[in-house]
């Protein structure tokens, strides 16, 4: 999927540096782009890369969710995000979201989708430190992954050197979080499903990009929001609504009014909009800005 690093990795900031004098997030991040369709790729596969359900992008293009893809196909993808107001510096993610952000000096520099803990191994969120960096780390496998083997009649393994066959892949950045971190895959088709014992997951080509700019001591962030609410300088109003996989986030329909309420922008939305995106809780950006009056002509 080569095409993605001339596409996609300079990512469109759109409105970045914009006030959020009122509360809301201000800023987005990706954008549209048409993707051709490569040897062996899948809905699954490409969603994981661009940040994107694969019934989202089947819907959008118009295709069955089972689909098999032919090489020459020309995908629309849309993969616009809102980036949560948070910390300025350092990385921050959004469980639900399955995104991780970076900040340098105060501005939006990277976001990549990630891999996050199943519902009943779900990651922890908080603040935390980049306290280890390690390339081609070993993996002393948890004695609760132990068990795991153990019960389903697998081999227990209790150390993995590196090499093809480990979940650590080339990169490791262990966080103050006992037990957690951030880490390459073997699998990058779990990358942006719920699928690990915990820790991030990121595609080998994000990684190597992030551990080249991230230092020891770096701070960061994890919290839980399906729901966002982000008005950007140009006054347009976006909702972004994911699902709840750890039954944590509450009504998203109130929530929505919530933020909107806080922020006084209630009566410049629309609501119709709004009950459909809550419904579809499609995980990306879609604009809810009501429309202007259209002033009728005086005779």
């Amino acid at each position: 999927m080569k095409q993605w690093m001339a596409m996609c990795l300079a990512l469109a900031w759109l409105s970045a540096g914009a006030q959020e004098a009122d509360g809301l997030a201000a800023t987005l991040s990706g954008g549209h782009t048409t993707y051709i369709v490569q040897t062996g790729d899948s809905l699954t596969a490409i969603g994981a890369r661009f940040g994107v359900d694969a019934v989202v992008l089947a819907r959008a293009n118009k295709l069955r969710y089972d689909e098999p893809l032919q090489p020459g196909w020309l995908l629309q993808i849309d993969n616009r995000h809102i980036v949560p107001r948070g910390p300025r510096d350092g990385l921050f993610i959004n469980l639900p979201q399955r995104m991780l952000f970076y900040f340098e000096a105060g501005e939006p520099a990277a976001a990549y989708p990630v891999g996050l803990g199943r519902p009943d191994w779900p990651t922890p969120t908080g603040a935390f430190k980049i306290v280890l960096k390690e390339e081609n780390p070993v993996w002393d496998v948890p004695v609760s992954i132990q068990e795991e083997m153990r019960r389903e009649g697998k081999t227990v393994i209790t150390r993995m050197p590196p090499g093809p066959e480990n979940p650590l892949g080339r990169y490791w950045l262990g966080l103050s979080i006992p037990g957690y971190g951030i880490h390459a895959t073997i699998a990058p088709s779990s990358i942006y499903q719920f699928r690990s014992h915990g820790c991030i997951r990121m595609h080998s080509d994000d990684i190597a990009a992030l551990f080249t700019r991230i230092e020891e001591g770096a701070r960061g962030e994890i919290i839980y929001a399906p729901v966002l609410l982000a008005r950007l300088a140009d006054g347009r109003i976006f909702l972004e609504v994911h699902r709840d996989v750890y039954k944590k986030g509450g009504n998203p329909l109130k929530r929505t009014h919530e933020l909107a309420a806080a922020a006084q922008i209630e009566h410049l939305i629309d609501w119709e909009k709004v009950a459909h995106i809550v419904q579809q809780k499609e995980g990306l950006a879609r604009e809810i800005t009501l429309p202007a009056p259209t002033r009728e002509s005086t005779p």
